[in-house]
């Protein structure tokens, strides 16, 4: 395989994945700051009040959005990887 091609695949799978993992990292940002915002402005300093809202955040968007990062990352195998291993 050569250098460019190894280069382009590696570049293209990190923007798969970087797509991928797009909605649950935006949801973790903004559900942070809003939580970090009302324990600012209530002075409760609570550990899971951090944890317990961002994580069902997480998991909302995560399951609301499984079938997108599952139908980009099976793409992304299908037309750049498998042609790549079977040498077409």
């Amino acid at each position: 395989m050569e250098q460019g091609i190894f280069f382009d695949t590696m570049r293209e799978g990190l923007w798969v994945a970087t797509i991928a993992a797009m909605p649950i990292l935006t949801v973790a940002l903004f559900s942070g700051l809003i939580v970090g915002l009302f324990q600012a402005l209530t002075s409760v300093q609570e550990m899971t009040l951090t944890f317990v809202p961002k994580l069902i955040a997480i998991l909302l968007v995560f399951w609301t959005t499984m079938s997108f990062m599952t139908n980009s990352i099976v793409s992304f195998f299908q037309g750049v990887l498998i042609p790549l291993i079977a040498g077409a």
